[in-house]
């Protein structure tokens, strides 16, 4: 399917029309950023190796009953994906407790709590993606309660696979972030990327962090790192 013209440029992903009304083609940047932009840099064959990534995860999502917007990937950087409408939604699970939760609240990181925490924030930079509960989305117009309800249905299945799926490399999903759409039909969907950019991973043997806390803390060996991640998943799901 032919690319056409460039509808978006974000931080990370530029995402062009094609000649159906019903794909874009998503292509991955090599560009890194945090906090809100404010740090950025680039880093070699990113984008190929979060393609990769992503590719890989959600294509196994979808062969698991999980419905996402990926299609297939068609080149090194680009995926052919359905067109949604972007809900201005990020859903945070967390599995262990780190990054801004442990500030926000004074806890240590790395405490695994007794249950899954749901954080719900309202994507805008300029405020800082703030945290949001089920009753501001609804007053916001953002959602209903029912399609709330489904949202997180959606993201217990998502989490309960990718727990699995990471185990088997090696690797303790500490937490990520999605984020939905809805499809043509209205039905709703996970309609983001899933790679180190949107995860937390430690390496479950000796807890080294396998995700973009490398680049945010200036720890270094990020290129090697999400290479390593893509060599993992690609063996579990040989």
């Amino acid at each position: 399917m032919r690319e056409l013209e460039l509808q978006y440029e974000g931080k990370s992903k530029l995402i062009y029309a094609t000649e159906s009304s019903e794909r874009v083609v998503i292509r991955f940047k090599d560009d890194a950023t945090a906090f809100y932009n404010i740090k950025r840099a680039k880093i070699e064959n990113k984008g190929k190796m979060c393609c990769d990534i992503s590719s890989m995860i959600l294509g196994y999502l979808n062969a698991n009953g999980v419905s996402t917007h990926f299609v297939e990937q068609i080149d090194q950087t680009g995926q052919l994906c359905r067109v949604v409408e972007h809900m201005p939604l990020e859903v945070i699970l967390r599995n262990v407790i780190a990054g801004s939760m442990a500030k926000r609240l004074g806890i240590e990181e790395g405490i695994v709590p007794e249950n899954t925490i749901f954080d719900l924030c309202l994507r805008d930079d300029k405020l800082g993606d703030p945290l949001v509960n089920d009753h501001h989305v609804v007053a916001l117009g953002l959602a209903t309660y029912e399609e709330i309800a489904m949202i997180y249905d959606i993201s217990a299945r998502v989490n309960n696979l990718l727990v699995e799926l990471f185990d088997k490399a090696g690797i303790t999903l500490v937490d990520f972030k999605i984020e939905f759409g809805r499809a043509a039909d209205g039905t709703l969907i996970l309609a983001d990327e899933l790679t180190p950019d949107t995860c937390r991973l430690w390496d479950k043997s000796t807890g080294e962090r396998m995700d973009k806390d490398r680049f945010r803390r200036d720890l270094g060996r990020v290129r090697e790192t999400y290479q390593e991640v893509a060599t993992r998943l690609s063996n579990v799901l040989k």
